[in-house]
């Protein structure tokens, strides 16, 4: 027998947000964790606003809010706000009630500064690392390196001369046709009117060049756990440079060296195998053909913790597989380098939640390099 759509009726009905959301949700796992990391942030959170004036929108609310728009691919904080109305799971997550009012959409641009000056992603993504490595998911013996281009928000007709007249246009003011045929480019002649931060990269010969910005993390092996991250212009800092930067970050919270780093061809330079010499890191970075550097030979690639770590490090890609198609950081809605490094941190804060609610089902594995 075939049913009626009966007409939706005014009534009142007693409800909870929490109990639409099913028992075994992945997202409760995350809430939890999250939660508990809010709590530990709580004193940073009272030093960044003033003790009187009209209450605003909570810190807390706000960072879980980013979190929520990575988890589920939303690709505008208008779009988040929007869902945010009429998703009970959003709004369970947020701890609203069914009657609370959503804020503007514009309360994300109004902040940005406020967590800029205090640093605020940077600590909210050390804090989940630290709380991943109190719960025994991070290892502090063996990293992965590796870095990948982030599209800019602007497009190669706004990269125009420093100096002198821009690009002539068909004077379409809307959407102009730029003639750049011929014109030699570069970013020391040219700069992008949209983001100037944003700089001309290719991610190997015969690609063509975009307006970028690089992103560069540090991986441990035992879990695929991002625990580093660094944003910089596309050619301001080499990646040799960036994996020394990461790797004495890394130092320096643990108090001790990691025992290897794996890391592909990029980084076989004598910058990164001589800082991991120094530190007494193995140095388990692939080789390119007839090329010599001091301290990485057939001693360090014959060895099994040597195979096991190239094996290993093409895990971090699906960090940043995750950030890009998930996360939707393949091209970056933000401009400027700080602004898409709060970004960034925060998506791989978002990565990082979803293996820990996993491992907090599955009983962490054996550290499979322990004895590499």
């Amino acid at each position: 027998m075939r049913g009626n759509v009966d007409a939706q009726a005014d009534m009142y009905c007693l409800i909870s947000p929490e109990s639409r959301v099913p028992k075994d949700h992945p997202l409760r796992r995350i809430k939890k964790l999250v939660d508990q990391v809010l709590k530990d942030l709580s004193p940073m959170f009272q030093k960044m606003y003033a003790l009187d004036g009209r209450p605003s929108i909570p810190p807390e609310r706000l960072l879980k809010a980013k979190m929520l728009q990575a988890l589920y691919t939303i690709r505008s904080e208008n779009l988040l706000i929007e869902a945010l109305e009429y998703n009970l799971l959003f709004r369970w997550f947020l701890d609203f009630n069914l009657m609370d009012p959503i804020w503007d959409n514009s309360t994300f641009t109004k902040n940005q500064d406020r967590l800029l000056g205090h640093q605020a992603a940077e600590l909210f993504f050390a804090r989940i690392v630290g709380l991943a490595r109190e719960n025994g998911w991070v290892s502090d013996a063996h990293f992965t390196v590796d870095g990948t281009l982030i599209d800019a928000w602007a497009s190669l007709k706004s990269f125009q001369p420093k100096e002198g007249p821009g690009n002539p246009t068909d004077g379409d003011g809307g959407n102009p046709s730029v003639d750049f045929h011929g014109e030699k480019r570069s970013n020391a002649t040219h700069q992008s009117a949209t983001d100037p931060e944003a700089q001309l990269a290719r991610k190997g010969r015969g690609k063509e060049a975009r307006l970028c910005f690089g992103l560069h993390a540090l991986m441990e092996n035992r879990h695929g756990l991002c625990v580093q991250a660094e944003i910089t212009t596309a050619h301001g800092t080499t990646e040799s440079a960036a994996a020394t930067e990461l790797l004495g970050r890394q130092i320096d919270e643990s108090e001790k060296p990691p025992q290897s780093l794996g890391a592909d061809k990029g980084y076989h330079s004598a910058e990164v195998v001589g800082f991991c010499r120094e530190q007494g890191i193995k140095p388990h970075i692939a080789q390119i053909k007839n090329r010599k550097v001091e301290g990485l030979d057939g001693r360090t690639t014959r060895s099994l913790g040597y195979q096991t770590s190239q094996r290993v490090r093409k895990r971090i890609e699906e960090v940043f597989g995750w950030a890009k198609e998930i996360g939707g950081l393949r091209r970056t809605r933000k401009r400027g380098a700080a602004r898409v490094g709060l970004s960034a941190r925060l998506i791989l804060c978002a990565y990082n939640l979803v293996r820990m609610g996993k491992l907090m089902v599955d009983p962490p594995e054996k550290d499979t390099l322990a004895t590499a």
